[in-house]
């Protein structure tokens, strides 16, 4: 199981369906201090209108701000761009940003930009995925997440989740959005762009510790029960969309669990949404909290306490397709044993995962 490591530079991704109000966000994140060492990928410059904002031209595709952000089009491959603005800011040509925000297309599926840093050999020794940034309309939002797979798989990948337009939305279908995301990703900081007191700099703070105060259910994990996303006339959700919880109450071996979910994401890491849970592992007092998203792992983090007095290892897996039971079969018949000696155990895994 690769780990990112630390030290490297976060690229965040600000994403979210048509018209959500990503450039709005944007626009208010680049007029902020707290950014003024982030560089920016965009589609246009001319979407987000910065002209008045604009101090410099360094080339055809890259302005400097005067709040201090370098700006870039995205013209081709976003790989391309990366190294473009590491290779300028390594040469002194650019200000020496901390951070990269990307703001993805309203259609795009969030993966493919955070693979990216992943699948290719120059970034990933220069960058790490950071925080991904999720808008979300109050005014149509139920609709397209009832509607479109694109909607629920960025909803569903959040670390944050901004919902706007809330003074053009009714109470009643701004509390319905806010209920059908709490099912979606209950452990996402539900954030109201209207809300005065937005702290905007905490967008892109990473989970440099997890505490017990940042989980939601009394228990003291992200998430209680099964994903359950039902249609407004209550006919099973056309997204497939689907969870599993997963539950040990002994220590877990980490090199045979670390074996175990790269098999997975491997093999099915497109349909595995995320993965978020805390581990009791054996050799350490405290608990450790693991974060994936599709294909890519987070570094573990080190809690500095357990969250309740139950140590009970607890995993919850957001599925697109995949049948829950199918991952916890496999799970118990390769973690939970032993670490495999033989080739006829990487089998029994390989099967349990068909």
């Amino acid at each position: 199981m690769m780990i990112e490591p630390d030290g490297f530079l976060p690229v965040n991704l600000l994403t979210g369906f048509l018209g959500s109000g990503k450039t709005t966000l944007l626009k208010r994140i680049l007029a902020d201090a707290a950014f003024a060492d982030t560089a920016v990928l965009i589609n246009e410059f001319g979407e987000i209108g910065l002209d008045h904002d604009l101090v410099e031209r360094v080339d055809g595709d890259m302005v400097l701000l005067r709040s201090g952000c370098v700006c870039c089009t995205v013209r081709g491959e976003l790989a391309t761009a990366l190294k473009d603005l590491y290779s300028k800011r390594d040469r002194g040509l650019l200000p020496p940003f901390r951070r990269v925000i990307i703001e993805s297309t309203g259609l795009a599926d969030p993966f493919p930009v955070l693979s990216t840093i992943k699948a290719d050999p120059v970034l990933r020794h220069h960058f790490r995925a950071g925080n991904v940034i999720t808008t979300v309309d109050a005014v149509n939002g139920l609709r397209q997440l009832e509607t479109y797979i694109e909607s629920n798989r960025q909803a569903a990948i959040a670390d944050q989740l901004v919902v706007t337009k809330t003074d053009l939305a009714a109470d009643c279908d701004r509390q319905a959005l806010e209920e059908r995301l709490r099912i979606l990703n209950p452990d996402a900081p539900l954030l109201m762009a209207a809300d005065p007191d937005l702290d905007l700099s905490s967008l892109a703070d990473m989970r440099g510790s997890v505490s017990p105060d940042s989980c939601l259910s009394q228990s003291g994990f992200y998430c209680e029960e099964p994903l359950q996303l039902v249609s407004a006339e209550g006919v099973p959700h056309q997204a497939a969309i689907s969870s599993v919880s997963l539950r040990v109450d002994r220590p877990v071996d980490w090199t045979a669990f670390g074996l175990w979910l790269t098999m997975l994401l491997n093999r099915h890491g497109e349909r595995v949404l995320r993965v978020k849970g805390i581990l009791n592992l054996k050799g350490e007092e405290r608990p450790v909290a693991v974060h994936g998203v599709q294909h890519l792992v987070h570094a573990p983090v080190h809690m500095d306490t357990w969250p309740s007095g139950d140590r009970t290892s607890r995993l919850v897996f957001i599925l697109d397709g995949i049948d829950g039971a199918v991952v916890k079969r496999s799970f118990e018949v390769f973690t939970l044993a032993r670490m495999p000696q033989t080739p006829s155990a990487a089998s029994s895994l390989a099967m349990a995962a068909q």
